[in-house]
């Protein structure tokens, strides 16, 4: 699944148009270069979840929690280099929690993952498009996520239908 949005607040509608399809042990794997909207996304996701503290990037602290309709465990492993490093932010723990882990910089979690989690890759426009044009890639991994393609496209569809483009 591919769109686009042409502003913040757009891709902060997007993430607020997934919410109402997360599950407790939901896992959002989000990627892009620096500047994209990791962090955009997380703070749509986490405002529709009624968090109502503001969410920054975790980037020096890893993690952050925050309390919601479902919790919302923030992570950033950009500055971690190897796999073993996972063990320090308690993922697994993480993992069983009734809440929802939304991950910056995931691919290197990718291999302890569970085998349902939604990856979404936000990229920069062109050179000749709009400085805030995102382009979103979608790719609904495992069982759970495949039940919920259909919703998360019409989700998707009507949430961002006037704001976003598709591709």
């Amino acid at each position: 699944m591919q769109f686009r949005t042409t502003s913040a607040d757009e891709t902060r509608q997007v993430a607020a148009a997934l919410e109402p399809l997360l599950q407790a042990g939901d896992v959002v794997l989000l990627s892009g270069d620096l500047g994209a909207g990791k962090t955009v996304f997380t703070q749509g996701l986490a405002a529709a979840l009624g968090v109502a503290e503001q969410v920054t990037s975790p980037t020096f602290t890893l993690a952050q929690s925050y309390e919601g309709r479902l919790r919302l465990h923030h992570l950033d492993v950009y500055r971690l280099e190897n796999l073993g490093e996972v063990l320090d932010l308690d993922l697994p723990e993480l993992l069983e929690d009734d809440g929802v882990v939304c991950v910056e910089w995931g691919e290197v979690l990718i291999p302890e993952l569970p085998r349902n989690f939604l990856r979404i890759r936000i990229g920069l426009a062109g050179p000749d498009d709009s400085p805030d044009m995102r382009i979103f890639e979608v790719d609904t991994i495992g069982p759970s996520w495949l039940a919920r393609a259909d919703a998360l496209a019409e989700a998707w569809q009507l949430g961002v239908r006037s704001e976003a483009e598709p591709c």
